[in-house]
């Protein structure tokens, strides 16, 4: 058992354990993405082209989507799909423009004279990745443009898998998205780090992608600031036995459908809930559409983990770090305040994954595989710089001088010393 969870060793039970360990599970995909990195490095946009049609079965002559075919996009939206789509829009603003109030400039004088502060400064170009996913996921454009806008960037890059779905050209439309490129895969985040021809080179890439794009990100980071690394979805619950084994299954198995290597658990202090719940999924598995990649998911990589008490329930679920946490007890909101790794928190049995997933205002672009333990999801901040400045006068300088000279002196930095002194005595530096 991992050291983490030494503390709980025999508080806990596992009655569905993963079949497969979704940590080392991961694909040989580095050399690959190297290559790809590499060649669309050094040859641009015929790069490109080609991995386009080797991966995607599609020759292209041009990547950028025309304003025309925007437009057209958006035309042929099914309306109610469009009102949906601009809801969700709408309500990811309207989070992030309140998410923004709260990051603030500031001017601060420490000392007499010595002033300090820092800057709220919007990232210049940034590159939003749009999965074609599986499904054409709608809210995917919403979940990393929006935010992009609202926090001011001067440009805003889309990319999305040149099969994807045209209504999620609309969505990138209808997002805000400035430019939109049909080019997919690891080939789209080598163009947007280092910039082609035709595609220009950003300072920051984010959203989520498979296996080889989520590489590509950790290839190029440096290169470009990233949001995260993400890997496949997650979702847990944790409950007691107030919780309900049916709308559990369901919420599990609606995770699930993402792909076959999505994360689903239960943790919870009821082996009768435990149990239930466990041939609950069974049950629904039957009638299920998407039971083809939904009982893969559950078969691999679901588990049911039966604690002694409410404290290891919490301790467990702060070791496992889900992307998606929901809170199913007695009392919901004290339960949630006892927690504290999670990428997405829902508190009560009514705050369904779902409507985070597509169109309540909450970013769902999370952290997954226990990154919930350092770091939060996207959000407005991701597209932000808080920068520091200062300034003094003589008073100032004064303050700080000294000890800046005795400590360069200190450390045998001569040229330091100089440039603290300079500013203290400029008559005496002269002298010297």
């Amino acid at each position: 058992m991992a050291s983490r969870l030494s503390a709980l060793d025999g508080k806990f039970t596992q009655i569905k354990k993963p079949g497969r360990d979704a940590v080392s599970d991961t694909a040989p995909v580095e050399k690959t993405v190297k290559e790809i990195i590499a060649n669309v490095r050094e040859r641009g946009d015929a790069a490109v082209r080609e991995y386009s049609a080797a991966f995607d079965k599609v020759e292209l002559e041009k990547f950028e989507v025309s304003q025309e075919e925007r437009l057209k996009a958006v035309a042929e939206l099914d309306p109610q799909t469009r009102e949906d789509t601009e809801f969700a829009i709408a309500n990811v603003r309207a989070f992030a423009e309140a998410q923004l109030k709260t990051i603030l400039p500031l001017e601060i004088e420490t000392l007499p004279g010595l002033h300090l502060g820092h800057r709220v400064i919007p990232i210049e170009i940034v590159g939003c990745y749009v999965p074609g996913g599986r499904y054409p996921l709608l809210s995917a454009p919403v979940m990393t443009i929006v935010p992009a806008k609202v926090a001011g960037c001067d440009q805003v890059i889309a990319c999305l898998p040149p099969n994807a779905h045209p209504a999620m050209i609309a969505g990138c439309h209808l997002s805000g998205a400035d430019r939109i490129f049909r080019v997919g895969g690891a080939q789209a985040i080598a163009a947007m780090a280092s910039g082609t021809e035709t595609i220009p080179a950003v300072d920051k890439i984010v959203g989520p992608g498979n296996a080889f794009v989520n590489e590509a990100k950790r290839q190029v980071f440096g290169q470009v600031g990233i949001d995260q690394l993400a890997g496949p979805s997650e979702i847990f619950i944790v409950a007691d036995e107030t919780g309900k084994a049916a709308m559990i299954a369901t919420d599990l198995l609606a995770q699930a459908e993402h792909d076959v290597r999505t994360r689903v658990g239960l943790i919870t202090t009821d082996r009768k809930l435990a149990e239930e719940t466990l041939v609950e999924v069974e049950k629904q598995l039957q009638d299920l559409s998407t039971a083809n990649v939904a009982s893969v998911a559950w078969k691999d990589y679901g588990e049911i983990t039966v604690c002694e008490d409410e404290t290891t329930m919490i301790a467990y679920s702060d070791y496992i770090a889900a992307e998606h946490l929901q809170v199913h007890t007695r009392d919901p909101q004290a339960t949630a305040r006892k927690l504290r790794n999670y990428g997405s928190l829902f508190i009560g049995e009514l705050a369904s994954v779902v409507y985070s997933d597509k169109c309540c205002g909450t970013n769902h672009t999370l952290p997954t595989m226990a990154a919930g333990r350092y770091t939060g999801g996207l959000w407005v901040g991701s597209y932000l710089k808080t920068c520091t400045h200062q300034w003094l006068d003589e008073r100032g300088v004064a303050a700080v001088a000294p000890a800046a000279v005795r400590q360069s002196a200190t450390e045998r930095l001569e040229g330091h010393r100089r440039a603290a002194a300079l500013r203290l005595s400029p008559q005496q530096f002269a002298a010297e």
